[in-house]
């Protein structure tokens, strides 16, 4: 079945960032369609474990239209997020197609042909809101296939109380590593080990019992020079020396690390106190697997009966998008927060670029953007065409009164 519907927008992805900017659409009266490839909306968040809480402020949480619950305190439970996205998808004065996993998108003279699993679609704009954490990466270790334990990416954790009494491995020492590791922190494991390549910019949740996230339109206000420095101090004050327990310092700052690569603050809520106390310990990166064992770069070797590889996310977006230099080596887009690719018109994307304060404020800020650009292009075209219109009449009009004159 081919849908096509004039000036229409699709939106591909029914997350926070699509189901934003569908509203931001339908709130300047354009047509709009989103695509979602599951079969309900929030289907990430329903994946992820049951203990997980946001680490975004809950003034920071709401979506435009919808402010966020005040359930559950400062930050959010993962099952409150999921009934927020839910709701805010019920209001939606749009059609949600489910199961419409996206095959292909192609360029046309009018705009874009979108094929899905239930059917074609041509649109005038293609909105890209599948976000940058689409496809869990865990790296091919040599040997990784044969280990006998159990590897699971950080996004498939589940109920951490499972690994009560079990020897965990976490790689990585980043944000989900140490959302893994905070969670650990409060069970019983027999051991962890945190194995680390390069050292994170950390932060604690709260600073004398007021949460930091509070405070990030501050941070966002900040000059550049600025921001490394600080985050670092803050570190220092409220965390200690965190290379004293093995964990080395990234040559780039946490501000310099999110706002040029979008990789996100490590937020601490246990992990540091229990390194602290000798729970936890830090060890050299993985080298390779050997059945039951793990080599260490320094060619030590541990006997994880789990291990938990908190190694981050593909999006996925380059055997649909790679040919029409929309985006970067690492497979993101050029544009990922709404702005115009004037070498892709009509071609949009969004929820890709973390910002100080969260994906939820970021979101808001992309739909925004792009559902004023596309209804002032709209807006143009309406009136080129009343002109042309306009002219058509009046050249009708003449015809016809020289046709009434005497000849």
């Amino acid at each position: 079945m081919k849908h096509t519907i004039p000036d229409t927008t699709l939106v591909i992805g029914a997350g926070l960032s699509g189901l934003a900017t569908a509203r931001a659409l339908v709130d300047r009266g354009l047509p709009v369609i989103v695509l979602e490839g599951r079969t309900e909306v929030a289907g990430p968040w329903r994946a992820r474990h049951p203990a997980l809480r946001l680490n975004i402020h809950r003034k920071f949480a709401g979506l435009p239209g919808q402010e966020s619950p005040r359930t559950d305190g400062t930050f959010l439970r993962r099952d409150t997020v999921v009934g927020h996205i839910e709701r805010y998808a019920a209001a939606l004065n749009a059609p949600i197609h489910f199961g419409a996993n996206v095959q292909d998108i192609a360029e046309t003279v009018d705009g874009w042909l979108v094929t899905t699993q239930i059917g074609t679609y041509a649109a005038a704009n293609v909105v890209i809101a599948t976000g940058r954490d689409s496809i869990p990466h865990i790296p091919d270790w040599d040997g990784r296939r044969e280990f006998i334990g159990e590897l699971i990416h950080a996004s498939a954790l589940g109920d951490v109380s499972r690994f009560d009494g079990k020897r965990v491995l976490v790689v990585g020492a980043g944000n989900s590593a140490t959302d893994a590791l905070n969670h650990l922190s409060r069970h019983r494991p027999k051991e962890v080990m945190v194995a680390v390549r390069h050292g994170p910019a950390m932060v604690p949740q709260r600073i004398f019992g007021y949460p930091l996230h509070g405070l990030a339109r501050v941070f966002a206000a900040l000059p550049a020079w600025l921001l490394d420095p600080a985050f670092r101090f803050t570190e220092w004050s409220f965390l200690g020396d965190l290379r004293a327990y093995g964990l080395p310092r990234h040559r780039d700052g946490g501000g310099t690390r999110l706002l040029r690569d979008g990789i996100a603050f490590a937020i601490d809520d246990g992990f540091v106190d229990a390194l602290h106390k000798k729970r936890f310990r830090v060890v050299p990166r993985v080298e390779r697997f050997n059945r039951s064992e793990v080599i260490l770069a320094d060619g030590s070797v541990c006997n994880p009966d789990v291990v938990i590889a908190a190694t981050g996310y593909q999006t996925g977006l380059e055997p649909l998008l790679g040919h029409l230099g929309a985006l970067n080596e690492r497979g993101l887009p050029l544009h990922p927060m709404g702005e115009r690719d004037l070498n892709n018109p009509g071609l949009w994307f969004t929820g890709f670029k973390p910002i100080f304060t969260g994906y939820f404020d970021a979101a808001g800020i992309a739909a925004n953007r792009i559902a004023s650009s596309i209804a002032a292009h709209a807006a143009t075209t309406r009136g080129r065409a009343n002109s042309g219109v306009s002219l058509n009449r009046a050249a009708a009009q003449s015809t016809t009164l020289a046709d009434a004159r005497p000849h």
